[in-house]
């Protein structure tokens, strides 16, 4: 055969072959493998070239790990001449338009998609959805202030589609909406079932200086430092962590504020106060804590007196630090006691032998 005729036939077999044009999405079988190349036989005149970064958004992907010579594949047309007389083809793209269909049909409607965080970056968070990047900024990631954002590392988020705009390649996700509305649903749930005067288990999500809040289950309610004990509390944190499980009553509800107490009434040391200390008996105690006016004295765990200055000594004293300091143990006795109102009043004078009276002077001289 002379040259002439198998160039003729040669040309003959390219005018046969498929009519190629940017743009088309065709079937190919993979005629080799690199690392980082995929060559394409796509029945045209020329081959065509699938690099990794038209296979895939991951940079480190070997790509003999995924395709084999043989395997059918189907690939976008990108460029019919790289300049040296290859056809450049897209994987990746394909799949990227099929989803960002999906992502389309998701941001019409608000649906909620889901999908794992493939990375933590400045500001934010990246979910991919088959290959395609959503971008979820720092604010709507959490219904919460999240200061460190690693804690979202390859955990599976949802969220809805906050923008679509596939000409600039923008694709924002929320996940803020999500997890704010169910909240408010667990939240209307929640006070649906609960009434005051119920007792109920809860999680302490937060500690403060005043306070406690508490996951009753969809909906949070404050345990106020008073209402943590029936003794004296003066450091929540001392008492609480965040993750605990507490016993609470359901003190009251107003609204979609809810009061806690952990002060049951069987645990109440108040209950039999009447009978331990009655008025006029002498008890003993520990110096609890002290003001300009006098000492708080605990005779048990919940149950404090009050030892007023006057009440200290037979003697004047500007205040109790001058003759008490707190964990001094001292014995005094009842003078008041008011149930109602949760008060004992001490005194340790009373318990103080009286003092002799000086002789009077009648300006006698003895005769």
């Amino acid at each position: 055969m002379s040259e002439e005729n198998f160039e003729s036939l040669l040309e003959e077999s390219f005018e046969k072959g498929r009519n190629v044009r940017t743009g088309d999405v065709v079937e190919g079988t993979v005629i080799s493998v690199t690392p980082t190349e995929i060559a394409v036989n796509i029945n045209y005149k020329s081959d065509g070239i699938v690099t990794r970064n038209e296979y895939s958004n991951d940079q480190t992907l070997d790509l003999t790990t995924v395709v084999k010579a043989g395997d059918p594949i189907k690939v976008k047309v990108l460029k019919l001449n790289d300049g040296d007389g290859q056809v450049v083809l897209s994987h990746k793209r394909i799949a990227s338009e099929k989803v960002s269909k999906v992502l389309e049909d998701a941001f019409n409607a608000q649906t909620v998609l889901k999908a794992k965080v493939t990375e933590v970056v400045k500001g934010g968070l990246v979910a991919t959805v088959d290959d395609v990047p959503v971008f979820i900024p720092a604010s709507l990631a959490s219904d919460i202030y999240t200061k460190n954002l690693n804690v979202f590392a390859d955990q599976e988020i949802e969220f809805v589609m906050h923008e679509f705009n596939p000409a600039k390649r923008r694709y924002i996700g929320d996940c803020k909406s999500v997890l704010k509305e169910r909240r408010e649903a667990a939240k209307a749930d929640a006070l649906g079932r609960i009434q005051e005067g119920d007792v109920v288990e809860g999680t302490v999500k937060n500690v403060t200086s005043f306070g406690a809040f508490v996951d009753i289950g969809g909906i949070d309610g404050l345990l106020h430092i008073s209402e943590m004990s029936w003794g004296r509390i003066d450091y929540p944190q001392n008492v609480f962590k965040k993750g605990d499980t507490v016993k609470v009553i359901i003190k009251e509800i107003k609204g979609d504020k809810i009061a806690l107490s952990a002060k049951f009434d069987e645990n109440n040391p108040w209950l039999n106060v009447e009978s331990k200390y009655p008025v006029g008996s002498t008890v003993k105690g520990v110096v609890a804590r002290m003001t300009e006016f006098g000492a708080f004295i605990q005779l048990e765990e919940g149950v404090d007196a009050l030892l007023h200055v006057s009440q200290i000594s037979r003697k004047h004293i500007d205040k109790p630090s001058d003759v008490l300091k707190t964990g001094d143990e001292i014995e005094a006795k009842v003078v008041d006691l008011n149930i109602d109102e949760h008060k004992i009043s001490l005194s340790l004078k009373d318990l103080l032998p009286e003092e002799p009276e000086e002789a009077e002077d009648n300006g006698s001289d003895g005769e």
